[in-house]
C-alpha cells in the first residue's frame, strides 16, 4: 500500500511508559481494519520505553524519537505531523 492511499493513522505520543507501551501498540495493531498505520513518537523517555517499542516489528509500525523532550503538546503535534492518513486518531 502506498503512503498516499492510507486512510487512518493511529498516533501514539509517549513518554516514560515502559509498562504500558507494548499493550498500547498491540491494541492498535490488532485492528480488523487493514488500511492504517501506527506511529509512535517517543519524547526522549528516560526509562525503557524505546527498548520495549523495539520488541514489536510490523510493517504498519513507524517509530520516531525526539532528541530532547519537547513537552507533551509539542510531542502530540509532532506525532500528527508524521501521520500520512486522511484521518488521525491519537491513542493516549
Amino acid at each position: 500500500m502506498k503512503t498516499e492511499d492510507l486512510l487512518v493513522s493511529i498516533v501514539i505520543p509517549v513518554y516514560n511508559r515502559e509498562n504500558y507501551i507494548l499493550e498500547t501498540i498491540d491494541s492498535a495493531l490488532s485492528q480488523d481494519y487493514s488500511n492504517f498505520e501506527v506511529i509512535v513518537v517517543d519524547n526522549n523517555s528516560t526509562d525503557k520505553t524505546l527498548k520495549r517499542i523495539g520488541l514489536r516489528k510490523d510493517d504498519k509500525l513507524k517509530v520516531y524519537r525526539n532528541t530532547k523532550n519537547i513537552g507533551p503538546v509539542r510531542n502530540w503535534k509532532k506525532a500528527i505531523e508524521y501521520a500520512n492518513g486522511e484521518f488521525i486518531k491519537i491513542l493516549w
